[in-house]
């Protein structure tokens, strides 16, 4: 049973492209004209006649929020006695932008990609496009439909949640790396809470002088690396 394909499209110059999303997506597309929106960098939009750029740039923040409501869902009933903390822990970690361009390469998102050149600035742009592609299928198919391929397609055969929650992500050395590759100065401000009588260690994380993000802990290692994951959320490093 392949669905419903209009005929003009099966028999068309679109049936490889048809097939390579069904070998995807696990069902064929109904408004193929979204998934190839899907997989349109920016770098190759065009000014439409209202000036406005054709490119995947919408879909990918459509399905940005769908992604995160479904594996905040997933989180919530695979872990009822955790606490919150523990929870968005874990999404951020699934939703990163690193992990995401990972789970693109993974499924092959990469071959379907239109592009004009790949600089370093680019970097995002796999699991950008594996954002858009969850939108193009919520526009297309529903919400049903879109928590069925993340959860079976992605996460069944992608993610191991006990080897995520187990491996400690550097989010200070990832910061300095990228500050040190893009010629910017990061410093690190510590204080003690002196509200308080535990010595809450306040950490101040400056990018150029300014103030990026901060965090709080008991321990000054631990309040530097919650200051320092705010700002690679920030920055999507």
């Amino acid at each position: 049973m392949i669905g419903f394909i209009p005929f003009s499209i099966l028999f068309s110059e679109n049936r490889s492209l048809l097939r390579s999303l069904h070998s995807l997506l696990g069902f064929y597309p109904r408004n193929l004209s979204l998934y190839k929106l899907a997989f349109s960098h920016r770098s190759q939009a065009k000014d439409t006649t209202n000036g406005i750029k054709h490119s995947n740039e919408r879909l990918e923040y459509l399905g940005d929020a769908i992604l995160g409501a479904v594996i905040a869902e997933m989180l919530f009933r695979k872990f009822p006695f955790k606490e919150e903390g523990f929870l968005t822990e874990m999404r951020s970690r699934l939703v990163s932008r690193e992990h995401l361009k990972h789970l693109a390469i993974k499924l092959g998102i990469n071959q379907f990609i239109k592009k004009n050149s790949t600089p370093d600035s680019f970097r995002n742009m796999y699991g950008d496009a594996l954002e858009a592609l969850i939108g193009a299928i919520y526009m297309d198919r529903g919400y049903g439909v879109v928590r069925k391929f993340i959860l079976e397609r992605i996460i069944e055969n992608h993610v191991d949640l006990d080897v995520i929650f187990s491996t400690e992500i550097n989010f200070k050395s990832r910061l300095l790396n990228w500050a040190q590759r893009n010629k910017h100065t990061v410093l690190f401000e510590t204080f003690e809470d002196e509200n308080t009588n535990d010595k809450l260690i306040r950490v101040r994380l400056l990018i150029n002088g300014e103030e990026a993000a901060t965090g709080m802990d008991f321990v000054k290692k631990k309040a530097e690396q919650i200051a320092a994951e705010k700002a690679c959320m920030q920055l999507q490093i």
